[in-house]
């Protein structure tokens, strides 16, 4: 999975939200995210990140191998 499809989805789950996505290591499989929506008002920082996930379904650990995630609500 590239940076632009991980963008793409996140961006198909978070319509309006600001997202990055960066390569950490440059190899295609380890990539850092963040994600400001206002879904994750009044969420836990578990349930965000259970919202980052659940975006990508069983591709988690098979076409996206590594995803560090960093979410907040906007100020």
């Amino acid at each position: 999975m590239t940076a632009e499809e991980i963008e793409k989805t996140l961006r198909t789950a978070f319509p309006g939200a600001q997202i990055v996505v960066e390569d950490l290591a440059g190899d295609g499989d380890h990539f850092a995210c963040e994600v400001v929506s206002d879904v994750f008002r009044g969420l836990s920082r578990v349930k965000q990140h259970k919202l980052v996930y659940d975006a990508f379904g069983d591709r988690v650990g098979t076409e996206l191998h590594a995803l560090a995630v960093k979410t907040r609500a906007p100020e």
